[in-house]
């Protein structure tokens, strides 16, 4: 595996580890502000970071619709993740490969194939047996998967968009999403400074590690490597995600939710395989 491989390796690890960081948080402060807090530091930090070289007006307008749909993926995913595990948040969120095909159909015409309809029926199955609810999916588990929904939307707007200077582009993502979670959270949620350590160390850990470190490796260091096998990689970040929860939550699987985190990654290394 390449140095570059390796890197983007350990993005994804710190990718994974979110998710438990984030669970852990939401036992003292509102899903969404948090996501306001998240997102406001690691605002501030690029800017400290990068300086003027992100504040571009020529992605302004795509970093606020880009930036829109990262509001509802991280909503979704965050007000889920209070009804179902980290691990199940993980592995549900990945789907957003399966979906992207679709998306990608109906925003810039791109050809669905019947790989996609068969990866996209293997996902269904699996969301359903890790789900684990009676009669159909949770609903902690139903808001995860609109959150992949969502990222398969930003996915598809960053290819139609042109990726051009995508370090200013990512900024704005960023800085939306810190905009509208504020909004959000000022109306819908009480408002609340944490004098905890644990929320504070979830917060830090996404905005400084899962979010300017692990975008700034990928931004530099997948160039450098075929984009399907970046893909391979990244779709490992729901196994990370798996085992930091079990290390630090001490969530486990039962045999029904390990063939559903079976099925969906199946069906996501069926979607990266025609990238091949």
């Amino acid at each position: 595996m390449k140095r570059a491989e390796l890197i983007l390796l350990g993005a994804t690890v710190l990718w994974g580890f979110t998710f438990p960081a984030m669970k852990v948080s939401l036992d003292y402060i509102p899903p969404v502000l948090f996501l306001s807090y998240r997102f406001g530091l690691a605002s501030l930090l690029m800017l400290l970071i990068f300086r003027g070289r992100v504040l571009r007006r020529e992605t302004l307008r795509e970093g606020f619709v880009l930036g829109l749909t990262l509001f509802f993926g991280h909503g979704f995913q965050i007000v889920g993740l209070k009804y179902t595990t980290a691990s199940n948040s993980a592995f549900i969120t990945s789907l957003y490969v399966v979906f992207t095909p679709f998306i990608g159909y109906f925003l810039i015409g791109e050809r669905v194939k019947p790989r996609d309809f068969m990866s996209l029926a293997v996902a269904l199955a699996g969301l359903y047996l890790i789900s684990g609810a009676k009669g159909g999916i949770s609903f902690g588990d139903a808001l995860t998967a609109l959150c992949a929904v969502s990222f398969a939307f930003q996915i598809v707007l960053v290819q139609r968009f042109g990726y051009g200077d995508y370090l200013s582009l990512s900024f704005w993502q960023i800085f939306w999403n810190f905009v509208f979670s504020t909004i959000f959270a000022l109306l819908f949620e009480p408002l609340s400074f944490p004098t905890a350590i644990l929320p504070w160390a979830g917060i830090v850990y996404t905005a400084v590690f899962g979010t300017v470190v692990a975008f700034t490796l990928q931004a530099r260091y997948q160039r450098e490597t075929r984009a399907y096998r970046a893909a391979l990689i990244y779709s490992m970040e729901p196994i990370f995600g798996s085992i930091s929860a079990f290390v630090l939550l001490g969530e486990r699987f039962t045999a029904r939710s390990i063939l559903g985190a079976f099925l969906i990654m199946a069906a996501v290394w069926n979607e990266i395989r025609k990238a091949d």
